[in-house]
């Protein structure tokens, strides 16, 4: 027979957690990185760059235009923007509608809430990872391949990524998820070229 706690004893702990920890970590970070990014807000010239980054990251357009920009320089062909082009709506059905099925994250604001002045489509996929983040360092790994302009891209890659933070659409943990996963797919594409 069991016999009771004696008054005074502490309750037996509830088994630890870590996934829920990790969880609470990351939403610790999340909202730290906002609330100093909250200081570049309403900045003017750094609205217009975010936002017109998050704006031309939308579907990749400035991936393609850049793939198709890349494919003009000399021992290039058309066919190479076309692969390009392809590459990259793999990259997105990959992730939008392979990765983000995982999981059902919701968004830290919606395309509403920003400045009138600054038109956004609002997303309907989980805002993890960041499908902008994932597509511009994809681009990115691929454009640099035998390329003086590599930091170029990898710069540009990285503004449209942060970009998502500012416009309040993803959490800092979406973009960095976006920016491995992309990296990833980014570099088995590369070595599949190579071969």
């Amino acid at each position: 027979m069991m016999s009771a706690s004696p008054p005074g004893d502490p309750e037996p702990a509830e088994p630890h957690d870590p996934l829920s920890a990790g969880a609470q970590q990351i939403a610790r970070f999340d909202r730290a990185v906002d609330r100093w990014w909250e200081a570049l807000r309403g900045r003017k010239l750094i609205d217009r760059v975010m936002y017109g980054a998050s704006d031309v990251g939308e579907f990749s357009q400035i991936w393609h235009v850049l793939g198709a920009i890349r494919a003009l320089g000399p021992r290039r062909e058309a066919s190479d923007a076309l692969r390009f082009s392809a590459l990259m709506a793999l990259e997105s059905l990959v992730v939008n509608q392979g990765v983000k099925r995982l999981f059902a994250r919701r968004r830290p604001g919606t395309a509403a809430e920003n400045p009138t002045q600054h038109r956004l489509r609002q997303p309907i996929t989980s805002s993890f990872p960041s499908g902008h983040a994932s597509a511009a360092f994809c681009a990115a790994v691929v454009l640099s391949r035998g390329s003086r302009l590599g930091p170029l891209y990898r710069l540009a890659a990285a503004i449209v990524a942060v970009s998502r933070i500012h416009v309040r659409l993803h959490h800092a943990s979406d973009v960095i998820a976006g920016a491995a996963v992309g990296e990833a797919i980014g570099r088995l594409a590369s070595r599949l070229m190579r071969r």
